[in-house]
């Protein structure tokens, strides 16, 4: 086995597919098929880790087991654990089909609806997402829950990411008519919002100052990797956006307010709601013998 360790951290497994590696390997060899190599012409160090593992007497640890290979799979994939029955199949197949019973297992587990759940959650802290409005009253949002269903959907069905920000951005216009589309738009109010209310102009034109800068700031953080919201009292100091870069996105969001909107459910949706309620109501019932 051929490894390249440079020191930013990025691990490569051969020469193959790494620009120049073939003219700059190393003459740093190990006993028996450990070659260790810089990964490109930059003259970056090597670092040769199973020779400094056996100077602690440490060595690598060895393959996983397909036991432990299958939970750390489908909870890395799905966050739950594999059934017995799964573990004894998945072992069973390897014995005589490794490569092709690892294959099966990550294609079914990416096409679980679990997957979706699991990474969608990654994705709402990503775009500051909340069930609650913050600010002194911390109102629970009863109706957006829509948008999180939205997000596990698009992650299970494999949506194009550029298409996932642009519904995000305006699903409301490429999606007219269509529910499950228009809904994404509700990334822009997702996060904290003062709803409490001020009579004084100057505070009202500042909570909604503050709300726009929310929509803008959580649009830089997740699609451009970035914070410019600081661009609202200056230039920026270390990226190329200027205070009339910030304004100017300011006014494509300027339209947008905070507010409720009825969306038609499915058949399917519909009847979750009123197993919800049934199951509920029953709850309570109970709970007034207490």
């Amino acid at each position: 086995m051929a490894w390249a360790l440079d020191l930013d951290g990025v691990v490569w497994l051969g020469t193959e597919g790494i620009p120049g590696a073939a003219d700059s390997v190393a003459a740093l060899q190990d006993a028996g098929e450990t070659v260790l190599f810089v990964t490109n012409n930059s003259g970056r160090r090597v670092v040769d880790v199973e020779a400094k593992l056996a100077e602690n007497n440490l060595r690598m640890n060895g393959p996983a087991s397909r036991r432990d290979l299958i939970r750390r799979v489908s909870y890395d994939v799905t966050g739950l654990p594999p059934s017995a029955k799964e573990v004894d199949a998945f072992v069973a197949e390897s014995e005589q089909h490794p490569d092709a019973a690892y294959a099966a297992l990550v294609d079914r587990l990416l096409a679980s609806p679990h997957y979706g759940e699991r990474w969608g959650r990654h994705w709402l802290d990503v775009i500051r997402f909340g069930e609650s409005i913050g600010y002194e009253r911390n109102d629970i949002i009863n109706n957006i829950w829509p948008f999180r269903d939205y997000v596990i959907r698009s992650l299970n069905h494999d949506k194009p990411f550029d298409r996932f920000i642009l519904e995000h951005l305006a699903g409301d216009v490429v999606g007219r008519g269509d529910p499950d589309v228009e809904v994404g738009v509700a990334f822009l109010v997702a996060g904290p919002f003062d709803d409490v209310g001020n009579k004084d102009a100057a505070q009202a034109a500042l909570i909604r100052a503050n709300a726009l800068d929310d929509m803008i700031t959580a649009t830089g953080s997740a699609f451009l990797g970035m914070t410019i919201n600081c661009a609202k009292c200056h230039d920026h100091k270390f990226d190329p956006i200027s205070q009339v870069d910030f304004y100017a996105m300011q006014a494509i969001f300027e339209g947008v307010k905070h507010g409720d909107r009825s969306i038609p459910l499915t058949a399917k949706q519909k009847q979750l709601l009123d197993d919800m309620a049934a199951a509920a109501k029953n709850l309570r019932t109970r709970l007034k013998k207490f």
